[in-house]
């Protein structure tokens, strides 16, 4: 065995030459998925693809990908990030290609874009978050929400694996808006057996159009919470901002809430996210 020569690294892999940063999505089922899983996922698919990356050195190396705020386990996103080192220059559309093919369904390519300028870590400082509450009517909702807009602090405590944090989501909530989504019509019930014609069908989750709205007699509505929340240490979840929202106003969704992070950014003077694929801008940490 040749020996290692002082300022060498062992076992010294490829250097890497190039970096390339993807956008995907982690839909459907898929959203069940941990943080390690998802990495693991994506692993296999660039050896699957082909696609050259680079390797740390030593006698276990392992590819350099490096990851940028992960969703948590449950929830979907249309806005994960990470940084693929390559040995080799190549074309982010045909790596994006390339590994899309190679990922299951679920974990959706969205974009790439070559690395240069800001580090990626530096370009992404706040979340987007988009809630749906089925069962809550949206009239509450906006109540609770102005009564944590009105709030100078809302603490609530989250179990953590080094021990119990209390958590300020008012002192990381930016934005929030409520909206309305029209739920689609169930078709009623097949007759069965165990079952009357006359039975009612199951619940949706929806609640009863608000009289006077523009939607249809009869319809049923989910309400939505929009949520701009910065990146805090811990992180503020999309289930701390419901925390919150039991605290000041005791909001309790009758039926689990979906939750989907729509993008990620460095927040500027207008509280807007810019693409942290894009190219470098002039912004201002509010």
């Amino acid at each position: 065995m040749a020996r290692v020569r002082p300022g060498e690294a062992a076992n010294a892999a490829p250097p890497t030459v190039a970096r390339v940063r993807v956008r995907f999505a982690k839909r459907g089922r898929l959203r069940f998925l941990s943080h390690r899983d998802v990495a693991r996922s994506v692993e296999r698919a660039v050896r699957r693809a082909g696609i050259p990356v680079s390797h740390s050195h030593g006698f276990s190396p392992h590819p350099r990908l490096s990851w940028i705020g992960a969703a948590p386990t449950g929830v979907a996103s249309e806005a994960e990030y990470l940084e693929i080192g390559l040995t080799r220059p190549l074309d982010p559309g045909t790596l994006a290609r390339m590994l899309d093919d190679a990922l299951p369904d679920g974990l959706d390519v969205l974009a790439a874009a070559a690395a240069e300028g800001t580090p990626l870590a530096e370009r992404i400082d706040a979340s987007e978050w988009r809630i749906a509450l089925p069962g809550v009517a949206p009239d509450d909702l906006r109540r609770a929400v102005a009564a944590l807009q009105a709030a100078d602090a809302v603490v609530v405590e989250r179990v953590t694996p080094s021990g119990r944090r209390d958590v300020d989501v008012r002192g990381a909530l930016v934005e929030a808006a409520v909206s309305v989504e029209e739920l689609p019509a169930e078709p009623p019930p097949a007759p069965t057996d165990a079952a009357p014609h006359d039975a009612s069908p199951a619940p949706s989750g929806g609640t009863p159009a608000a009289p006077g709205s523009s939607l249809p007699p009869g319809a049923r509505v989910c309400a939505i919470l929009t949520a701009v929340v910065r990146q805090t240490t811990p992180a503020v979840r999309p289930d701390d901002v419901l925390g919150a929202l039991d605290v000041v106003a005791g909001l309790k969704p009758p039926v689990p809430a979906k939750a989907t992070r729509m993008a990620q950014g460095l927040l500027d003077d207008r509280r807007r996210l810019a693409d942290p694929l894009g190219p470098d801008r002039v912004t201002t940490r509010v």
